[in-house]
């Protein structure tokens, strides 16, 4: 699952800080990128062969650029989105959720943990995960599929009865 779990061990006062983080998932790695375009551009330069050496080359080779340009683009976008990090740290008297973006300021959100209940809504997603304190409510895991937003749910859940023990 594209987030993660991890616990510091109790301090003088007892309290153990809970941290998850969350990224979204990219299934083509980087160095599935070299691949995919090694492949595109031999499978592209295929009808550049039938026509070498004729002047319908010079009609046909701007278009495959623009092809293979477009599609560096665009794996290279998605690449720049998947650098999207929320953060959230939990003890047993505070919250803080921290998100951040590429090319935007990080976002920040700090509470009382005793009164935030984790839930799932009918919202622009199915599944839709928000926090909530009674007074404001964030959206979590927008990124995430809604099967792993359920189980996220659960362990928020199980998470933040920790915390007020």
């Amino acid at each position: 699952m594209p987030y993660q779990w991890t616990e510091t061990a109790p301090d003088d006062s007892g309290a153990v800080l809970q941290r998850l983080i969350l990224w979204p998932h990219r299934s083509l790695p980087r160095q599935g990128f070299v691949w995919f375009i090694g492949a595109t551009a031999t499978f592209m330069a295929l009808p550049i062969l039938a026509v070498l050496g004729t002047q319908v080359l010079w009609g046909l080779l701007p278009f495959v650029v623009l092809v293979m340009l477009g599609v560096w683009w665009a794996i290279q976008h998605t690449y720049r989105s998947g650098q999207t990090r929320e953060e959230l740290l939990l003890d047993h008297d505070k919250l803080q959720v921290r998100r951040s973006d590429p090319g935007r300021a990080t976002r920040e959100w700090r509470t009382n943990s005793y009164w935030v209940r984790a839930c799932l809504r009918q919202g622009p997603v199915q599944n839709y995960l928000t926090l909530t304190d009674g007074q404001r409510e964030i959206e979590l895991g927008a990124f995430l599929t809604p099967e792993e937003r359920v189980s996220l749910c659960d362990e928020l859940g199980r998470a933040l009865g920790r915390a007020r023990e």
